[in-house]
C-alpha cells in the first residue's frame, strides 16, 4: 500500500510538472529578452528550459523497473516522447506561419500626412462642392486598430452635402498607416497628439469630431486636453471612458499555439522583443488590428475632470446591438451631462437614420434623444 501511494504521488507530481512545463520555458524566454538577447537566443533558451522541465516530468511519470531490459525500455520511451514533443513545440515556436495579409491597396483619394509627431498616417479628404461650414469633420475609427477607410469615407461623404469638409484617417499602426517597431509607442496620448497635429496640418481652428468605439474614447481624451479646439463632438458606440483598453489576445482556433504564447509573454515583458520575434504582417494575420490593437490604452490622468469643464455641444449615439456595454454610455453622460443620447433602433452606424442624426446635430437642429434609465426595450447589446 505504501509503495502504491508513493508511485501515485510520483505520478501525480510528474503530471503536474508536465502540465506546467511551458511556464518556466516562457519565463526564461521573457527573462532573456529583458536582458537584451536577440530572438534566436531568447527563443532557444526558453525551449531548452521547457525541454529540461518536461524531461523531469517524464522521469517522474514513468516508474523505474528493476530488470535491466526494463530500464533500457523506459529510457527509450522517455527519450522518444521527449524528442517528439520538443520537436513539435520547437517547430511551432520557431517557424512563422506562411503568408500573411496582403498589403492593402490604396483607396480612392488616399493621401498621407507626415505629422510633427513623427507619425505617417493615410487619410482621405472629402470635399463639398462649396465649403459653407468653417469647421471640418474628422472621423476617428474604432478598435483600436480596426479602420475601414473606404467604407467610412463612402458613408461620411453624405456630410459634404451640407458643406462640410470631412477627413477620414487610419490611426497610427492601423490600416494603411505607419507601423512602429516598438509596440509601446501605441497609446491614447500618442493618438491625441497625432490628432492635434492633424488639426495643425489642415489649418483648422476647431474640429468637429465623430468618434466611434475606441475613436469615441480618443475624441473624449482630445476634448479634455484641447477643449478650445473642438466645435462639436459625437461619441458613437463609445468604448468605456477610462477603463484600460486592449483586445483579448487569446481568440480564434490557435489560442494554444506555442508561438502565440511566446508573443503574448514577450508583449508583457519586452514589447520590442515581441515585434522582433513576430512582425506586423504575421501578427495581423492572427489578430485583426495587430500590435496597435493589443497595446494597453490607459486613459490620461484628469480625463473626467477635463470633460466636466467642457461646454462643447456633444451627442452620444448608441445602437441596439453594438459590442460596447450600455454602461459606457452612462459613463459618458455622467462626464458630459449636457450631451444628449440618441438611440438607433436599427443598430446600424452606416444607415440613413444615423446619417440623418449626424446631419441634424451638426446643423444645430433638434435630435430625438433617449432619456430613460438604463437600456430601452429592444436593446440587444451588452449591459
Amino acid at each position: 500500500m505504501r509503495t502504491f501511494a508513493r508511485r501515485a504521488g510520483r505520478l501525480l507530481t510528474g503530471l503536474v510538472i508536465l502540465a506546467l512545463s511551458p511556464i518556466p520555458g516562457l519565463a526564461a524566454l521573457a527573462g532573456m529578452a529583458m536582458l537584451g538577447a536577440g530572438p534566436d537566443v531568447f527563443t532557444v533558451t526558453g525551449l531548452a528550459v521547457f525541454a529540461s522541465v518536461f524531461f523531469l516530468g517524464l522521469l517522474l511519470c514513468v516508474p523505474r523497473p528493476r530488470p535491466v531490459w526494463g530500464r533500457w525500455l523506459r529510457a527509450l520511451v522517455i527519450l522518444s516522447v521527449e524528442a517528439a514533443v520538443v520537436w513539435q513545440v520547437a517547430a511551432a515556436t520557431l517557424h512563422a506561419p506562411p503568408g500573411g495579409p496582403a498589403p492593402l491597396e490604396p483607396v480612392a483619394g488616399q493621401r498621407e500626412w507626415r505629422l510633427a509627431t513623427g507619425s505617417q498616417l493615410a487619410y482621405v479628404r472629402l470635399a463639398p462642392k462649396r465649403v459653407t461650414r468653417p469647421e471640418p469633420v474628422v472621423f476617428l475609427h474604432g478598435g483600436p486598430g480596426l479602420p475601414d477607410l473606404a467604407g467610412d469615407s463612402k458613408f461620411l461623404a453624405g456630410l459634404t452635402a451640407d458643406g462640410y469638409t470631412v477627413y477620414v484617417y487610419d490611426q497610427l499602426g492601423a490600416g494603411r498607416s505607419e507601423r512602429l517597431a516598438d509596440p509601446r509607442g501605441y497609446s491614447l496620448p500618442r493618438d491625441v497628439a497625432d490628432l492635434e497635429a492633424v488639426r495643425q496640418e489642415i489649418g483648422a481652428q476647431r474640429l468637429i469630431l465623430i468618434g466611434q468605439d475606441y475613436g469615441a474614447r480618443l475624441a473624449a481624451a482630445y476634448l479634455a486636453e484641447h477643449p478650445d479646439q473642438v466645435a462639436k463632438a459625437v461619441f458613437a458606440a463609445p468604448a468605456a471612458l477610462d477603463r484600460p483598453q486592449a483586445a483579448s489576445f487569446f481568440t480564434g482556433p490557435d489560442v494554444l499555439s506555442p508561438r502565440l504564447l511566446a508573443v503574448y509573454t514577450l508583449l508583457r515583458s519586452s514589447p520590442p522583443a515581441a515585434h522582433a520575434f513576430a512582425g506586423d504582417r504575421e501578427l495581423e494575420h492572427d489578430h485583426a488590428g495587430g500590435y496597435a490593437r493589443l497595446a494597453q490604452r490607459t486613459a490620461p490622468t484628469g480625463l473626467r475632470q477635463g470633460l466636466a469643464d467642457s461646454a462643447v455641444p456633444a451627442l452620444i449615439v448608441k445602437g441596439a446591438r453594438d459590442r460596447q456595454e450600455w454602461s459606457a454610455v452612462d459613463g459618458y453622460h455622467a462626464a458630459l451631462p449636457q450631451a444628449g443620447i440618441a438611440y438607433l433602433a436599427d443598430g446600424s452606424y452606416r444607415g440613413k437614420p444615423y446619417l440623418s442624426t449626424l446631419r441634424a446635430f451638426l446643423a444645430g437642429r433638434p435630435v430625438r434623444t433617449y432619456d430613460g434609465a438604463g437600456p430601452p426595450p429592444g436593446y440587444l447589446g451588452p449591459r
